[in-house]
């Protein structure tokens, strides 16, 4: 895999301040996000970038735009959110850590908390919808979690709550905080490391820890690289709450993108989104299985559906916005049961078959 390093100096916006409180606490600042990077540095990968010089970069782009995938889905447990996890877990003192931690997930944060509590020897238990992945769910258990199965999202973290009062446990949020948001943003910094010059950074988003995190670092080294985020259609909570200025709670979650499918926003995560993400954008669950099935055919990853939704994005709604343009995309996770998996390359391609008819 390429890695382009850089020497280019730091370029900190004079309006951002240390001091500065979200939601009452401190935003992610450059210096707390590498004393966080350094802390992972020996229980995280490193993950690599790769330029995108093939298919469907060369077909349905302008040949002038260059593309680079931050491979974070090459990540232990296949996925981003282990950064988070292990960075809420080791901020835990010693009698947190005798009561043990709580997750609500639709598997992939589960997984990594999971991970994260077996290697600091922490009681967890996760929280997941029936219908998670098979495959998540197995992960869980191997790592020692208890792992309980609810309706739905909205009652999963019904029940989280009420194990995190009645049995006094950490709960680790799958996307919302100051812990998560640092864990999150050290694969901004790292990509700000390999790629020089971004114009722009697409991110998936499901509640905004990932696409907050990363932009909060991307801003902060680079105050004119603007970040988009990326949402399904039928979970479109962080859309919502940037049209109205506040965090808006969904109805129902309705996408293939079940990883992102966060039932509502929240303060924190909105707030960091709101200043440091220039736009988020949405994309229909045919256009993610499309994604799914160029970032198959053309660099052979096995991405879920969440971790197509960037790619999503810059093939559909910021095609035009980002002609001629040094782009990274963010593939953020490859947990998806390989049945699931066909099904979704098939739909892929009746939908092409239907469009090309």
């Amino acid at each position: 895999m390429s890695h382009v390093a850089t020497d280019r100096p730091v370029h900190t916006p004079t309006s951002l301040s240390s001091k500065l409180l979200i939601a009452g606490f401190p935003y992610p600042s450059l210096a707390d996000i590498r004393k966080t990077a350094a802390s992972l540095s020996q229980q995280v990968l490193h993950t690599p970038v790769w330029h995108w010089q093939t298919g469907s970069a060369l077909d349905k782009l302008e040949s002038d735009t260059e593309v680079w995938l931050k491979l974070e889905l090459f990540q232990k447990t296949g996925t981003f959110k282990l950064r988070g996890a292990l960075n809420c877990i080791s901020a835990l003192d010693a009698d947190a850590r005798e009561r043990g931690v709580v997750a609500v997930s639709a598997g992939n944060h589960a997984m990594a908390v999971a991970y994260a509590a077996k290697l600091a020897g922490v009681s967890c238990k996760v929280v997941l919808p029936r219908h998670a992945s098979p495959t998540r769910i197995k992960a869980c258990r191997q790592d020692g979690a208890e792992v309980i199965l609810e309706a739905d999202m909205h009652k999963a973290f019904t029940l989280g709550q009420r194990i995190m009062e009645e049995e006094q446990r950490t709960m680790i949020h799958p996307y919302d905080g100051p812990l998560t948001a640092l864990g999150t943003a050290t694969v901004g910094l790292e990509l700000m490391q390999q790629v020089v010059q971004l114009d722009a950074v697409i991110v998936p988003i499901g509640g905004g820890g990932l696409c907050g995190g990363i932009a909060s670092a991307v801003k902060q080294l680079a105050p004119h690289c603007a970040v988009y985020g990326v949402e399904p259609y039928g979970a479109d909570a962080m859309y919502r709450s940037f049209q109205s200025g506040q965090p808006e709670k969904l109805k129902e979650v309705d996408s293939i993108a079940d990883s992102l499918c966060a039932p509502y926003a929240m303060d924190y995560s909105f707030r960091v989104c709101q200043r440091f993400v220039d736009e988020v954008v949405r994309v229909s669950d045919d256009e993610i299985c499309t994604a799914m099935s160029d970032l198959y055919h053309d660099v052979k990853l096995v991405a879920e559906p969440a971790a197509a939704v960037a790619t999503a994005g810059l093939f559909g709604p910021l095609r035009q916005r980002l002609a001629g343009k040094r782009v990274a995309v963010i593939v953020c996770g490859s947990n998806v049961d390989p049945a699931r998996y066909a099904e979704l390359l098939a739909r892929a391609g009746s939908s092409a078959h239907g469009l090309a008819a």
